[in-house]
């Protein structure tokens, strides 16, 4: 039961923040901020890990990402969704997290 009361409380505190920037519109000023102002970010080493089968962020989303940002590197998991927690994409992200931390390192 203790477990159980721990995890309701953190999926509740989590879901309350991820409202808060929802209804925000992740305190962006307009929707398309990001891909506006790119260019204040390209010169990060960046990797786009993308779920095929995601509809909260759909393909489109990171793709369009990708046109303005050719320099960040794309990855779609083909049988993934949203979930940083399956298994292709948990391996992705630990794959670009491995790559990023040599690049750190070289600076």
């Amino acid at each position: 039961m203790h477990h159980n009361m721990h995890f309701l409380c953190f999926v509740q505190a989590f879901a309350r923040i991820e409202n808060h920037y929802f209804m925000n519109k992740g305190f962006f000023p307009s929707d398309s901020f990001l891909l506006d102002n790119i260019e204040k970010i390209k010169h990060i080493n960046t990797v786009i890990v993308q779920g095929r089968y995601d509809v909260c962020c759909p393909m489109t989303s990171a793709w369009d990402l990708h046109k303005v940002w050719p320099e960040a590197d794309f990855i779609v998991v083909p049988n993934a969704g949203h979930s940083a927690n399956e298994p292709g994409t948990s391996e992705q992200l630990v794959a670009a997290t491995n790559k990023l931390k040599y690049v750190v390192k070289e600076k």
